[in-house]
């Protein structure tokens, strides 16, 4: 589990293909704990295993469904990646719960300047669109952030300078794709209310029995 809140920025060293899957290797600056082998680390919003580190890269195995479902499989050597380790009982939960999972990759249509801001403008599958809430919260390329538009195709995200500034979401231009991962409490809500068309009238009642209000 994760929360949204990138601790570095490394950059891909080498992605090479390993029988069916491939296996990814990524350089960073050193932790100040060091990677161990076994852990879990958010690489993009995609949640990857530590199979081998030393104090400057790590390789991780990467599945053929993850390349098939998130931009991995298109990042070029060089290419920034946002990098977060798995989160600790005890630690703040700053930004929201993410489980490195990605749902699928929207794309960027536009990027654009408010005040001191930057507005993303993303694309994405209708289906899961409708998971994308008002005021919700939805991980971009593995980055915890507040959903401030939506429409029946896609939706808007607003960054602060240092989310821009401390994140790969700054080298975001108009056609790129975004890991998008969205709420995890969402899609049991949405799935419950989908899988009996009887408790689409949502009610007090109804969430009172469910153990939501």
């Amino acid at each position: 589990m994760f929360t949204g809140l990138i601790q570095k920025v490394g950059k891909l060293d080498g992605l090479k293909k390993s029988g069916e899957g491939s296996v990814v290797t990524v350089a960073h600056d050193p932790w100040d704990e060091p990677l161990i082998p076994g852990e879990s680390v958010a690489v993009q919003g995609v949640c990857l295993t530590v199979v081998r580190a030393a104090p400057k890269r790590f390789t991780c195995d990467v599945l053929l469904e993850t390349l098939k479902r998130t931009n991995l499989g298109e990042a070029a050597k060089e290419t920034p990646l946002n990098l977060e380790r798995a989160l600790r009982a005890s630690d703040r939960l700053g930004g929201h719960f993410v489980t490195g999972h990605v749902d699928g990759v929207g794309k960027v249509k536009e990027v654009r300047v408010a005040g001191r801001d930057r507005v993303l403008n993303i694309e994405c599958d209708k289906e899961l669109a409708r998971g994308i809430v008002m005021k919700g919260s939805i991980s971009c390329d593995g980055v915890s952030l507040t959903v401030t538009a939506v429409s029946p195709t896609g939706f808007e995200v607003n960054l602060i300078p240092l989310t821009w500034q401390n994140t790969s979401l700054s080298r975001l231009k108009a056609g790129a794709g975004v890991n998008l991962e969205t709420d995890l409490i969402g899609k049991h809500v949405q799935c419950y209310l989908e899988t009996d068309k009887s408790r689409s009238r949502l009610t007090l009642d109804k969430l009172r029995e469910t153990g939501f209000a």
